[in-house]
């Protein structure tokens, strides 16, 4: 059988090597996901559990922070269409009006809500993939890693949106209601005084629909791009790779995967937008205001461009973390599972 040819050149993946053209270059081996412990962190231990929330606040809080001036425009566009008729205009309108602090209102809770849903949404990840993988068995997690994927992120999406919920709603007040509040500080007591802490919640079906789709496309196709890179793109085991190669891997995969999402849940952000705006609106008058296509096309482009980038930077931030801790990067194997107790004597023997 002819050695499979990589669809990538080789200096992209390869070691550099002073013994000339054809020497063999060195290989850079990277600690083998299945040999734990990696460090001091025994895989899918409570401190592994703890890391992967530890990596997914720093992964979630900071990329949204940082892409706060885009979300002020969609947002913008979102609620108000004929006021912000385009990306550019509406750039044109928040600095007339607003200046250049107009861009970065609602930073803070921005920050603070998908800090808090970073932390359930990986951490929350990692256990229930294993624990659907173990549930299934070696054999079915193989067969079916994909549905483990997207059960796994849709149940741990379901705990991170309530955490995210009530800083969602001061964000899009202070983003889209001018002189509503300054931030976080001023806007949050503020739904409370008039709505009750039952107002911080009234996005939260909707937040539901627009974040559930959105996590099961991010982790299960960002797990079999990388899977798939590995396996057609580089000819050399993910294990055999460099740490640099792999979180290239890493940004490249997520980002693609992050156009997907976009494209899943972007009704459902426009319905979000909505909601947290107009006192009293239902989806029915949402619907019915933005239309059914608006509600699909209304500030898209700009939400491919923002969660694009966003994905693809939160995936290398979270993998660098796990690097750094001593712990592989996520994807490129199978679903992981417990090996029964009757089933080591069969390894060792034929280790």
């Amino acid at each position: 059988m002819a050695p499979r040819q990589p669809l990538l050149p080789s200096f992209l993946y390869a070691a550099s090597s002073p013994g000339g053209r054809d020497a063999r270059p060195p290989v850079v081996v990277a600690r083998a996901p299945s040999e734990p412990p990696f460090g001091k962190i025994e895989m899918f231990s409570p401190a592994y559990y703890a890391a992967g929330a530890i990596g997914g606040a720093a992964a979630c809080g900071f990329t949204h922070a940082a892409v706060t001036p885009l979300d002020v425009i969609k947002c913008n566009i979102q609620i108000d269409p004929a006021k912000y008729k385009s990306t550019s205009s509406a750039f044109g309108v928040v600095m007339r009006e607003q200046g250049l602090r107009g861009f970065f209102r609602g930073w803070a809770p921005t920050f603070v809500g998908y800090s808090a849903q970073g932390a359930f949404k990986y951490g929350l990840y990692e256990f229930f993939k294993k624990k659907y993988a173990d549930m299934a068995g070696p054999e079915y997690a193989a067969k079916y890693k994909t549905v483990i994927y997207l059960a796994g992120s849709a149940t741990a999406e379901v705990f991170a949106d309530v955490a995210l919920c009530p800083m969602e709603a001061v964000k899009v007040r202070v983003q889209t209601q001018p002189g509503f509040a300054r931030g976080l500080s001023d806007g949050f007591p503020k739904i409370v005084r008039a709505e009750g802490y039952a107002g911080l919640f009234r996005g939260l079906v909707p937040l539901w629909g627009r974040q559930i789709p959105y996590t099961m496309m991010k982790f299960a196709t960002y797990e079999n791009i990388v899977e798939v890179t590995y396996k057609h793109l580089i000819p050399t085991p993910k294990d055999e790779c460099s740490k640099p190669l792999q979180l290239g891997v890493s940004f490249g995969s997520g980002y693609v995967a992050g156009v997907f999402c976009a494209a899943v849940s972007h009704p459902a952000d426009n319905l979000v937008s909505f909601l947290n705006n107009s006192k009293g609106a239902t989806v029915g008058d949402a619907v019915k205001n933005l239309g059914l296509l608006g509600l699909f096309t209304r500030g898209l482009p700009l939400r491919i461009l923002m969660v694009g980038t966003l994905t693809g930077a939160q995936w290398v931030i979270y993998d660098s973390f796990k690097v750094m801790i001593g712990l592989p990067t996520t994807g490129g194997a199978p679903a992981p599972t417990t090996v029964p107790l009757e089933g080591l004597g069969e390894l060792k023997a034929s280790a």
